[in-house]
């Protein structure tokens, strides 16, 4: 039997983090291993409970939930992927978050299956590319490339293709970076589902990128898609 999703809740709001364990709490391929109140509590718990889904609030006191994200992905030792869930829609916001190394955003206002699809989807590392909100924030990384960050920020790679990438897997990442499923993909190219992941975790190797998000940004700034 496949072990459950391991997720930890980060909102300063304790009835927010009670809805959303109570929507989780009703799938069993989903648990919530933990709950956090700041970014600080984040940091520490995440290393503590190695979850492998983070929801994680932007406004928080102690220390923001961009600034936890940013530490979290830094360090080698939690293997998370991180979604913002936030009630502002801000393109500012969002930025930052993916250069942190957020994996995908949510919107506080989202429905029950929503919050349940993005933690399967986080967990799969398929990362969150559907929202209208992503695509427009992928746009404004289109147009305007984030500053250079530090090795040790936990920010986005370096754009430097470890080879490269063959005719095939171009034509996924620009698939990707149309925020197009697997399925999707997979019907526009008339080849198997198994073998698109193959091609994306291929994708994901070369651009040395740690999910789908990161991948389609890095494409953006490389002006392959």
């Amino acid at each position: 039997m496949t072990a459950p999703i391991r997720v930890l809740l980060v909102d300063d709001h304790a009835l927010l983090r009670a809805g959303f364990r109570t929507i989780l709490d009703t799938q069993t391929d989903i648990a919530v291993v933990g709950e956090a109140s700041s970014g600080a509590e984040a940091v520490t718990q995440a290393a503590a409970l190695h979850p492998d889904v983070i929801m994680m609030d932007v406004q928080m006191p102690d220390m923001d939930g961009i600034e936890a994200t940013r530490r979290i992905v830094a360090d080698p030792g939690i293997d998370a992927a991180i979604a913002i869930v936030t009630t502002f829609d801000r393109d500012d916001y969002l930025y930052r978050a993916l250069d942190a190394g957020a994996g995908g955003f949510l919107l506080k206002n989202a429905g029950a299956e929503d919050l349940i699809a993005a933690v399967r989807a986080l967990a799969a590392g398929d990362g969150m590319l559907a929202p209208e909100v992503t695509r427009r924030v992928l746009a404004r990384f289109a147009a305007t490339p984030a500053p250079a960050a530090s090795a040790t920020s936990g920010a986005l790679p370096k754009v430097a293709l470890a080879e490269p990438l063959t005719d095939r897997e171009a034509e996924v990442l620009t698939l990707l970076a149309d925020a197009r499923s697997n399925a999707e993909i997979a019907q526009a190219l008339f080849i198997g589902e198994a073998t698109v992941k193959t091609h994306v975790s291929r994708i994901l190797q070369k651009l040395g990128a740690r999910d789908r998000v990161q991948a389609v940004v890095l494409a953006h700034r490389m002006g392959l898609a």
